[in-house]
């Protein structure tokens, strides 16, 4: 994939992230390696709890107050030269330099983002106005421009109304307009979509990519929609207890996955032509990082698990050019374990489907 040859816009390389709670130290992010190229689409999924909001919240310099970046890098490298070093800045740094003008992020439920206080064109000339000191009626006349761009068609009329005054949709097309006002490289959407019906949502995702080919963002999904992801990805990040376990280019984690921790999630895909009626879940539970891993974090809660995977973390297993994974089931001395028969008849089903289009 062309994208790959590409050097890294955004790159973390060991990221180790802890919180201080009354119950102890929770081990939230442990050792965490991303790379997003530009005018790439990265999606980052797993469980609620494996690391993906926290990973980017530290991105953009807004943990909360009791995180603590243990050590790793992460280094910015935008378009126009030069390297940020975001571990070695300060949150009010990231925030005055970096984020919403050169990293933007777009948070699940709109009503966390925006000020209710504040009128909506008060809220999107705001960013302009403070990153570039750009005069009120031109910042005025971006914002405009920025609603019309998102879909909202009344845009003169919308810059006057407050954050109740408009449906979950547009309130969500505000968020990604303010995200978008300062232009930034790097755009952020933390489960943008996951409040809002079936049709707004294909409108909403079909906008950003539209944006994003326009200006050649670099674009950074979070998520719990396998669905979206296949759609809309180049490549694919899986997270499980502070960890990425696989990473690939969409097809790699779709047609090949190899970790089990991907084919459970494959798996959970409710899918009508299946010949189990039975809707499949990933046994067990998430580990408590307040407590040391032991060898594969996943390995309670798999069925495929080696005697191995309960002494030793398992290294990253590169399967190719673009795709790797974390599981001694692809060691060389390791017995073969092949995806189960109902996920791999499913992904034949989904080859012979996607082929069928191409002639179509």
């Amino acid at each position: 994939m062309e994208n790959r040859e590409r050097p890294s816009m955004l790159r973390i390389r060991g990221l180790h992230i802890s919180f201080r709670t009354t119950a102890g130290r929770v081990n939230a992010i442990r050792g965490v390696d991303l790379d997003l190229r530009r005018g790439e689409t990265l999606a980052i999924v797993g469980e609620s709890g494996s690391g993906k909001s926290v990973t980017m919240k530290a991105v953009m310099g807004i943990l909360s107050s009791n995180g603590k970046l243990e050590s790793g890098t992460i280094d910015f490298a935008p378009p126009d030269g030069g390297v940020w070093h975001i571990m070695d800045m300060s949150q009010s740094e990231i925030r005055r330099e970096l984020a919403g003008k050169r990293i933007a992020m777009v948070f699940q439920d709109p009503m966390t983002s925006l000020d209710p206080t504040m009128s909506i064109g008060a809220q999107l000339t705001e960013g302009m106005r403070h990153h570039f000191g750009t005069p009120r009626r031109e910042a005025e006349e971006r914002a405009t421009a920025l609603l019309r761009r998102v879909g909202i068609t009344e845009a003169e009329a919308y810059m006057k109304s407050y954050p109740h005054q408009l449906s979950g949709g547009m309130r969500q097309r505000v968020v990604i307009a303010i995200a978008l006002s300062c232009s930034p490289d790097v755009l952020i959407c933390d489960e943008p979509t996951t409040a809002l019906d079936v049709t707004i949502q294909a409108k909403i995702l079909e906008m950003i990519q539209d944006v994003q080919r326009e200006r050649g963002l670099s674009v950074i999904y979070i998520t719990h929609d396998l669905g979206v992801v296949a759609k809309i990805a180049d490549c694919v990040n899986v997270m499980y207890a502070g960890k990425i376990v696989e990473s690939g280019t969409v097809n790699d984690i779709f047609y090949d996955p190899r970790h089990p921790y991907t084919w459970g999630l494959l798996s959970s895909i409710p899918d009508p032509d299946s010949r189990d009626r039975k809707l499949f879940a990933i046994p067990g539970s998430p580990p408590n990082l307040l407590h040391p891993v032991r060898g594969d974090a996943f390995a309670p809660r798999n069925p495929y698990a080696l005697g191995m995977d309960f002494l030793e973390e398992p290294p990253v297993f590169r399967v190719s050019s673009t795709h790797s994974a974390a599981t001694w089931l692809l060691d060389p001395r390791a017995p073969r374990v092949e995806m189960p028969e109902e996920l791999r008849r499913r992904i034949e089903a989904m080859q012979r489907g996607n082929e069928a289009e191409v002639r179509a």
